[in-house]
């Protein structure tokens, strides 16, 4: 069984851990493609200068020279290639697309594999043309089924990777990929885009990584084939792909072509060489030139690399501080093919799909980059909740945008108008009640911005509560503190929510230094505590107690194996092989209740993952435990 797990996410990426017989890997990985009939740059160097933790390689090529067979099945993979860190093996699916059939049965390749020593073994799968009828194409996924269900039992202690294939036709990548989450599998390689991608198809692969990611079980890794350019990487990740592997580095060399982050040039086109990797620091575009072949195409292959790998460790930060939407769009200005993509992901059904996975708050701020930022999950899920869990009095005052928080500019006004103060910002009408959560404060636009779908999203909120915009002023005022308490605690938890937690006599206290909330007491118990960066609550025990008390399984809840309890009770995480079942509207850093299978409260945490990874996942973590 694949040891996986997640330790931080942003959109639909993972940081995580795989764990392999040779070592650990964080993923996302960037696989270097080793071709073993000719080693450019050896996977030792590649382990010295990069840090490389895994490689793939062709089982099939090796399989047909003799003297590397020989070697292979006397010496082992890691002695053949002099790599001790994790080597995935392919199966020779590519050399079927590129050469058409080869002289090997799907047993045999995967058998090999398993007794040369690979770490992660690939199914000799039917590779899906992008040009192949439905008819066709189903014939090559029936039985690329069939060959993954046969190879489990072979697999021995070796991972298995059983590719998804389907083509351009989603229902056959959504059959696919059900019918291999069936399957004892460890790792799912998206097959059969390489095509789509020599030919900057974007739109079309973000299509085959959503159809395939959307049907698969989450717990294993999934593996790009042939991502090729790091210009793919960031929006690759940003939809679930946790390894990518690429040849680029050595193919575009013999070609004397250079990555660079924005795209690829021509050695012949450039006068200077626009890069500070150690290559490009002690070798000019002349003197490259004048090298001989073999000798200039190393370097331009190590440039590649060092380019590549500095890429992948940037999506990896990405990750980390939340911004990984931001790099995708950046990626989309330096080649508008990818933006195609982005078109692509604005549909509802895919951006709604997303929002399952996407964080309720993140380390860094919204940063708006391109017209696609009011397409994102964050921004959808804001819409939505705002239609159905804020609940308007019957008159509001429309204001123009200030510097946020717009609270402190309008507190005046919202304190004596008898009703809602909206302004009309790009992520749609937002009450001053809400003007301190994520991403609404936490956010940077341009002065001048497009507000799609803002007007229309005030029009549809007016209507549906039939809202007048009458002037109406209050003598005594109000208190806004209490509104805004009521206002985000219904946002997060849901519609009605504050009518329970809020449930008595109310205490609000508040920063003496900054006046901002900071603790809320019902009847003289903690039940909510606000925090500063995102301005949404955590939940205290006596709070979640409460909640309870009024609302019935699984709401709010994440039950645990009666054997995981004592430890949860001394402080400890949970485990996702202990979770039982959970709160399907659990999102990824939500605030949860642990409880008993007999519904006995244990403490309140926060959430790692949703519902459908808590019930996927064996390994890992689920919920860290913060108060009991």
């Amino acid at each position: 069984m694949v040891r996986f797990e997640i330790r931080y996410r942003d959109a639909c990426g993972r940081l995580g851990i795989l764990e392999t017989r040779h070592g650990k890997v964080e993923t996302p990985a960037l696989l270097p493609v080793i071709n073993p009939n000719k080693l450019l740059i050896s996977p030792k160097e590649m382990g010295k200068l990069f840090d490389t933790k895994i490689i793939i390689t062709n089982a099939y090529i090796i399989y047909k020279h003799k003297d590397l067979k020989e070697r292979a099945l006397t010496e082992g993979i890691h002695e053949l290639l002099d790599f001790k860190g994790v080597i995935m093996t392919d199966s020779g699916t590519f050399q079927s697309y590129v050469y058409g059939d080869i002289d090997v049965k799907p047993r045999e390749i995967l058998e090999f594999q398993r007794e040369i020593g690979s770490d992660i073994g690939t199914i000799l799968d039917v590779f899906v043309l992008p040009d192949d009828d439905h008819e066709e194409a189903r014939k090559k996924v029936r039985e690329t089924i069939k060959r993954a269900r046969e190879a489990v039992d072979a697999k021995g202690e070796m991972l298995l990777a059983c590719t998804i294939q389907g083509g351009k036709h989603e229902d056959l990548r959504e059959e696919c990929a059900k019918e291999m989450s069936k399957l004892d599998a460890d790792v799912f390689p998206i097959g059969g885009v390489v095509p789509l991608m020599e030919k900057q198809l974007y739109r079309e692969l973000a299509k085959a990584i959503v159809h395939t990611k959307m049907h698969l079980d989450p717990s294993k890794p999934v593996h790009l084939f042939g991502a090729g350019h790091p210009i793919t990487f960031p929006l690759a990740v940003a939809l679930g792909c946790d390894l990518l592997d690429s040849a680029a580095y050595a193919k575009y060399a013999s070609d004397d072509r250079m990555i660079f982050p924005w795209g690829t040039e021509k050695l012949s086109e450039l006068e200077e060489i626009p890069c500070h990797c150690p290559i490009c620091e002690e070798i000019s575009a002349n003197e490259l030139k004048k090298m001989e072949k073999e000798e200039r195409e190393r370097a331009i292959a190590m440039h590649n690399l060092y380019v590549s790998f500095s890429e992948m460790k940037r999506v990896r930060e990405a990750i980390r501080r939340g911004n990984l939407w931001e790099l995708v769009e950046e990626k989309s200005a330096s080649n508008p093919l990818l933006m195609d993509a982005l078109d692509f992901l604005r549909e509802e059904k895919i951006v709604k799909w997303m929002e399952k996975f996407e964080p309720i708050s993140k380390p860094s701020a919204f940063f708006y980059t391109s017209k696609f930022s009011l397409y994102r999950p964050i921004v959808y899920r804001y819409r939505k909740r705002l239609m159905e869990r804020f609940v308007p009095k019957s008159r509001v005052k429309l204001v123009p945008e200030v510097e946020k928080p717009y609270s402190r500019h309008y507190r005046g006004l919202w304190k004596k108008f008898d009703g809602d103060v909206l302004v009309l910002s790009p992520f749609g009408p937002v009450p001053l009640a809400l003007d301190e959560i994520y991403p609404i404060a936490q956010s940077v636009f341009p002065e001048k911005v497009e507000k799609d779908g803002c007007m229309d999203l005030l029009k549809r909120f007016m209507d549906k509560y039939k809202i007048t915009e009458e002037e109406k002023y209050l003598e005594k005022g109000k208190d806004v503190d209490f509104e805004r308490v009521k206002a985000v605690v219904d946002f997060q938890f849901g519609k009605g929510v504050s009518e329970v937690l809020l449930n008595g006599k109310v205490d609000i206290v508040k920063s003496e230094r900054t006046e901002k909330i900071r603790n809320v007491y019902c009847d003289g118990k903690h039940v909510l505590s606000m925090r500063a960066h995102d301005g949404l609550f955590t939940l205290k025990p006596a709070g979640a107690k409460k909640l309870m008390r009024a609302y019935p399984p699984l709401r709010f809840r994440v039950v645990v194996e009666d054997e995981a309890v004592p430890f949860i009770k001394e402080g400890k995480n949970v485990f996702a092989k202990f979770v039982v079942d959970c709160d399907p509207e659990l999102r990824p850093y939500d605030e949860c209740i642990i409880v008993t299978k007999s519904d006995e409260y244990i403490a309140v945490g926060r959430c790692l993952l949703n519902r459908e990874e808590m019930l996927s996942f064996n390994y890992g973590i689920a919920v860290k435990t913060r108060e009991i």
